[in-house]
């Protein structure tokens, strides 16, 4: 019998329920999929907690890696015994289970060298890494950019990106031993934003120029000190909303502090074209497999554990990324 997290009401970690569920053969388009990692991502919470809306009850999760068991009629870019992953928004949910019916589409066929465990860690945050360093901005050696949560799953693949890339990395931390992690993976310079004021450190580190770029993933709090830390004409890229959605502002803001250019990618909007996001695919894979970028798993739950995994996520008692092993 197939297991699954299962939402029928929003609210706290504590709604999460571990359910056997029945796991029927695919249908056209489909594959059944066994798993054997699964994501653990900030979004999940978003879905649990309300913020983004879904018919209840549901499944949870947008990201895992496994086995193909079974194929639909009409499924041709993969097959039975195929080693692949996943990530999406709401064309995934349901990855939190031990096996699923999805559609076949968003399947990813693994490298060799890249392994479920891996997979199910960064497929999300290496997409989400690859668009910002490629498509976002026309980066060039020598830019500076100002890293939020530099040592989470998506900041710990941007450093070390940015330094193949030769850019600068500002991180900002809230421990001194997640400062030293970030370290290790790229960041020339880290901020303790508990103690530190961002916006005059990145001043002080730029000569009082500013970050060419700032990758904010948390929001509310932080949002205007990562428009005081940008260059004239500088990009603020929101990618995330860890602390809160950022509230209704004036542009004449944006014009007031050197005309700044803002923007709220979402990665769904990266890999709509199956072409795009095989390229996408392939850099992350490729420097992971050659060794150039190092994907750090330190939290591995069971997926009856799952309550628990919330909770660290949300109290930012995680750092890297986090899976449920099946």
């Amino acid at each position: 019998m197939a297991h699954a997290i299962r939402l029928h009401e929003t609210g706290g970690p504590e709604v999460l329920r571990y359910e056997a569920v029945e796991v029927g053969r695919p249908g056209p388009g489909q594959v059944r999929l066994r798993h054997v990692a699964v994501g653990l991502n900030y979004a999940d919470t978003y879905f649990r907690n309300g913020t983004y809306p879904i018919p209840l009850p549901n499944g949870m999760g947008v990201e895992a890696a496994g086995v193909v068991e079974a194929v639909g009629e009409g499924v041709s870019h993969v097959a039975v015994g195929d080693r692949v992953s996943y990530t999406g928004f709401i064309n995934t949910l349901g990855a939190y289970a031990t096996s699923r019916l999805i559609d076949a589409a968003p399947l990813i066929k693994l490298p060799e060298a890249i392994s479920f465990e891996t997979a199910a860690a960064m497929t999300m945050r290496g997409l989400t890494s690859a668009y910002l360093m490629r498509r976002i901005y026309p980066f060039k050696a020598g830019d500076t950019v100002l890293l939020h949560a530099a040592a989470g799953g998506v900041g710990l693949i941007v450093s070390q990106w940015a330094k193949l890339l030769g850019l600068t990395v500002i991180g900002t931390v809230s421990t001194e031993a997640k400062a030293e992690l970030a370290r290790a993976h790229g960041c020339d310079h880290t901020i303790n934003y508990s103690h530190e004021d961002v916006a005059k450190r990145v001043r002080e580190l730029t000569g009082g120029v500013g970050a060419d770029v700032v990758f904010d993933s948390v929001g509310k709090a932080t949002f205007m000190a990562s428009l005081d830390s940008l260059k004239r004409r500088g990009l603020m890229v929101c990618v995330g909303t860890s602390s809160g959605t950022i509230p209704p502002f004036d542009p004449q803001i944006l014009a007031r502090k050197g005309s700044l250019y803002l923007t709220r990618p979402a990665l769904a909007d990266y890999i709509a074209d199956p072409a795009e996001k095989a390229e996408l695919a392939g850099e992350i894979f490729g420097h992971i497999a050659a060794g150039r970028i190092r994907i750090e798993i330190n939290q591995h739950y069971a997926l009856q554990d799952a309550v628990q995994a919330h909770r660290d996520l949300e109290s930012r008692k995680t750092t890297g990324s986090s899976i449920f092993v099946i």
